[in-house]
């Protein structure tokens, strides 16, 4: 399992150390890092994941139509989806992560691979991987999805900022179109702003994570249905 759970951390940025595996690119068959197994260290350096939902929850948890069950989502079955995201995902790359204790998923999809350099197209040959996770949030559906782009920081400032939201949108785009319910999805781009982040490969060489999307999946409990009711 590559699963790990993320910590808080005080710094915004950190070279990391560790393995890495490779993954693929569909397109190409050039060979790609993974983050396999420093998820952890990763995290821990990216104050936002540990934060609430995109524009608010009660809003959100209101137009998704949330409701009903939803307390069955935090406990077993959050980690019964954690464990069939991790098993569906395996070997392409993605990395399927806990965030604090049961607060949310962070599926990070891997860099370099979903997207070419310069385009917010995803990769045909990934679609499969996001079918999987597509048909785990239609599974488990009481739960809002945050999507986040990233990219590298090649062009202006402003080019990489629109074409991270445009990354994003273009997953959020896509898990909709699979049926993942549209009032569930948010999304937001952080352009460059992360671009320093860096994995040492087993070839000594610092690799810069960027051209990813990560996606955030936020459990709703019955008790935040409530509050977004107002009740």
């Amino acid at each position: 399992m590559k699963r790990s759970r993320i910590l808080v951390a005080s710094t915004a940025s950190i070279a990391l150390l560790g393995t890495s595996a490779c993954v693929t690119d569909p397109n190409t068959g050039e060979q790609k890092v993974s983050r396999t197994g420093i998820g952890a260290a990763l995290g821990g350096t990216l104050g936002y994941l540990l934060g609430g939902a995109i524009g608010g929850d009660a809003a959100r948890i209101i137009g998704a139509g949330i409701g009903g069950t939803a307390g069955a989502v935090v406990g077993k079955q959050f980690d019964d989806q954690i464990k069939e995201l991790d098993e569906q995902t395996a070997g392409s790359g993605v990395d399927v992560e806990e965030v604090g204790d049961q607060d949310a998923i962070l599926v990070r999809l891997p860099d370099g691979v979903t997207f070419a350099s310069g385009s917010a197209d995803i990769n045909p040959g990934f679609y499969t991987t996001l079918d999987s996770v597509a048909d785990s949030l239609i599974k488990y559906p009481n739960s809002l999805v945050d999507v986040y782009g990233f990219t590298d920081t090649t062009g202006s400032t402003a080019l990489n900022q629109r074409l991270s939201e445009q990354r994003a949108q273009a997953v959020a785009d896509y898990l909709a179109a699979k049926g993942v319910a549209r009032g569930r999805l948010a999304t937001r781009g952080f352009g460059e702003s992360y671009d320093q982040l860096r994995v040492k490969t087993a070839d000594n060489v610092n690799e810069p994570l960027n051209r990813r999307v990560e996606i955030k999946i936020i459990p709703i409990s019955d008790a935040d249905v409530a509050e977004a009711q107002g009740q």
